[in-house]
This record gives C-alpha cells, structure tokens and sequence, in this order.
C-alpha cells in the first residue's frame, strides 16, 4: 500500500531569509565638467586648458591638464618665457576664465595690458604635403632632379608640430590686446611691492614674500569657488589661470640666485609643494618661470623640476656664437623638455622628437622641430676627408706618384 501523500497546505509557512545585494557595483564613467575653453585628455580622460601655443599644447599631450604646475625656465634676456606667459594669460582672457598674475618686478597691471592680439576669425587649414610627380618624359625627369636619385620621392620633413583637431587661438605678437577685451575678464592681482612687509615666524622654511602668496591664491580659491568640491558650488563653474613671474629671483627676496649654498635653499621647494597641494583639489592650472640660469647650486633646480608636473627650458640664441651660426639663421633658439606629466597612467606620453627650436615670426611664436639643411658644400666634404680645399691644384703628379692616394674625379 503505497504511503499517503501529505498536502502542502499541511506544512506550515517557512519564511526565507532576505539576501542583502552585492556590495559590488558596476563602474560607470563619471560626468566630466563642461566648462568653456576645455576638453578632456584622450589618453587619461583629464580636463585640459590650452596654452596659447599650438605647437606647445602638442609637445605637451593636448594642453595643460587642470589642477598641474607648468614649469618654464627662463632664457637669459627673459623676452620669450614672458612671451608665452602672456599667450597663456590672452588665451584665458579669450576663453573668459578668471585670471590670477603675481610678479615682483613688472606691475601685473603692466603685464595684462601687453597681452597679444587675438586673432578671432582664423580657421586651421592643414594642407598636405604635395608629393613630387614622376613624368614620363625622360628629359622632364633629369630637369626636376636636383639632388640625389634616392632621395627624389621621399616626402618632405614636417618641421611643424600640430595635431588634427583644433584647441586654443591664435595671436598677433604685433599688436595689444583691445582695452574692451582685457576689461571684459576678471583678473587678480599680486604685485609684491605693494604687500605690506611682514617677518617669518621662526624655524619657518617659507619666506614672507612666498607665504603671502600662497595665502592670497588660497584665499581666492575658496571664495571664488574654484575648489573641486565647494560647499556651494557656483553656476557656471569657472577655472583660474595662476601665472607667477620669475619665482626664485632676488626681487622675492631669495637668494638661490646669489650664492652657491643658499640660507633659504628650501623656500622655493617649500611653496612649490604647498601650491602643487592647492592646485590638486581645485579647477586651476598654474604657469610658474625661473630664472634657472642665475641658479648657481643645479641640485636645487633638479628638485625644482620634479616638484612640477611639466617642464621646458627655453635657451636663446641671443648673445651667443649660433646667433651668427648660419645653421640656425631660421631659428631664434631651442627648446629643451624636462619634465613630462605622469597622471592617471603607468607611463607617460613622450615627444616624438627631442631636437625642438622655436622662432618668433612677425606675428606668430612658434615650436618646431629641429632640421637642419644638408651641407652639401665640395669645400666641407674634402676637408672631412683630411683633403686640402684645392685637391685638384695639391694633385700636381700623375697617378703613379704617392704624394695623394685619393683620386679626384
């Protein structure tokens, strides 16, 4: 007999313990600000700020990331790292962010009315490079051939560096900046003359003229709501462009520029640690030149430039034997990149090319690859050989004589 059945209605109601939900959560991309004059990092997603110059928003990845140190070491007549401080500052003024200029020698007022001119109706064309044709007429062949049979197809040399897509303005060095414009931005000043005078505190590495600078930056930080997370944060959000002129002179009352071991050899470093910190956690990009070529002890210029995210040195050609050196008769000096940005990745971009020179035309600075003309001189090529000038007139005997091996065809 088989056994009965017992009805579910019989068993009683068992209730099943709630299971909590994974704590696990899917990744979503985080929403990137939308602020004017900016856009994202195609290789780490990080907000970027053009320069001003194109070429230099190229060497650099794209632009200046938000919230980094640009570091410029300046040339010995300080005409071009001013220059592109000032093309950092106009391409502010263009894109309406909020401007903050500390110097201690040249009025920041002074500054912000040499601004160059932006060029607001320019259209970036790039053109293809033409490649030469090959014609079917032999006679049209030889004609065209002016130097060697191998080199008649390659392309030219691209000395230009610029990328595909379009970022920042451009700028006429050849006239000012229009009064309605300038006025049109909000700019902060910080001229050090006009400070009132204050004394360290004891055991303190931080000069006063550094202290109240990093304290007027952090002030208008938090009030002008610049912070990344602000407790009120404003509508629209805005970013501030610091440029700080010739930091590390004897005007900001150091002396890295006068002795070999300086007493206040940490003052510099000290403030470079405190504005990387206050940049880090706010919507600004900051433009700091030194005048590394008075700096005596190199060591504390080395740990200058690793306290910055990017730098370049700018070394003229002015004052110096390539001024006069007609293998840079197309250049006004050259520039040297030290540091390269590591954010968000294992490995940072690099430039494709080392040998960079820059040139100030009637109306553009620009950065370009170094190329140099081939010397295709008879004079220079015997003379490499350990011939004298006039080989044909030193051959005064025949062949079989052995006063010159090489034979001159």
């Amino acid at each position: 007999m088989a056994a009965p059945q017992s009805s579910t209605t019989d068993k009683p109601h068992v209730e099943r313990p709630a299971f909590h939900s994974t704590s696990f959560q899917k990744k979503t991309r985080s929403k990137l600000l939308s602020i004017p004059g900016t856009r994202p990092s195609v290789q780490n997603g990080q907000l970027l700020v053009s320069t001003g110059v194109t070429s230099l928003d190229f060497l650099l990845g794209g632009g200046l990331a938000v919230g980094t140190v640009l570091l410029i070491e300046e040339d010995r007549y300080d005409s071009y790292s001013r220059m592109i401080l000032k093309y950092f500052l106009s391409e502010g003024v263009v894109c309406r962010h909020e401007l903050f200029v500390a110097a201690a020698q040249d009025n920041p007022t002074d500054i912000i009315q040499e601004l160059p001119d932006p060029i607001l109706d320019d259209v970036a064309t790039h053109k293809p490079v033409e490649q030469p044709r090959l014609s079917s007429d032999p006679q049209d062949s030889l004609d065209a051939m002016k130097i060697a049979w191998r080199y008649q197809n390659l392309p030219k040399v691209q000395c230009a560096l610029a990328s595909s897509s379009r970022f920042g303005h451009y700028y006429d060095v050849s006239k000012t900046m229009a009064s309605e414009i300038r006025e049109a931005a909000r700019c902060h000043h910080f001229y050090l003359p006009e400070q009132p005078v204050q004394t360290s505190p004891p055991h303190s590495a931080m000069l006063p003229s550094y202290s109240m600078l990093l304290k007027s930056l952090e002030e208008v930080i938090h009030k002008e709501g610049f912070l990344v997370t602000p407790a009120v944060p404003p509508k629209p959000r805005n970013i501030l462009r610091i440029g700080l002129h010739s930091l590390g002179s004897a005007l900001w009352g150091d002396d890295l520029c006068c002795h070999e071991n300086p007493t206040s050899s940490h003052a510099l470093t000290t403030f470079l640690y405190g504005l990387r910190a206050l940049l880090r956690s706010s919507l600004a990009v900051a433009v700091v030149t030194v005048p590394s070529h008075l700096i005596q002890n190199r060591s504390i210029m080395g740990r200058v430039t690793r306290l910055c995210d990017n730098a370049i040195a700018l070394e003229s050609f002015k004052g110096s034997e390539r001024e006069t050196n007609p293998l840079y008769k197309d250049y006004h000096g050259l520039l040297h990149v030290r540091q390269v940005p590591h954010l968000n990745c294992l490995v940072s971009q690099l430039p494709d090319h080392k040998d960079l020179a820059f040139k100030l035309k009637r109306k553009q600075f620009s950065i370009e690859r170094l190329h140099l003309p081939p010397d295709l001189s008879e004079t220079v090529s015997r003379v490499s050989r350990g011939e004298p000038a006039g080989g044909a007139a030193a051959a005064t005997s025949g062949c079989g004589t052995s006063g010159n091996k090489h034979l001159d065809f």
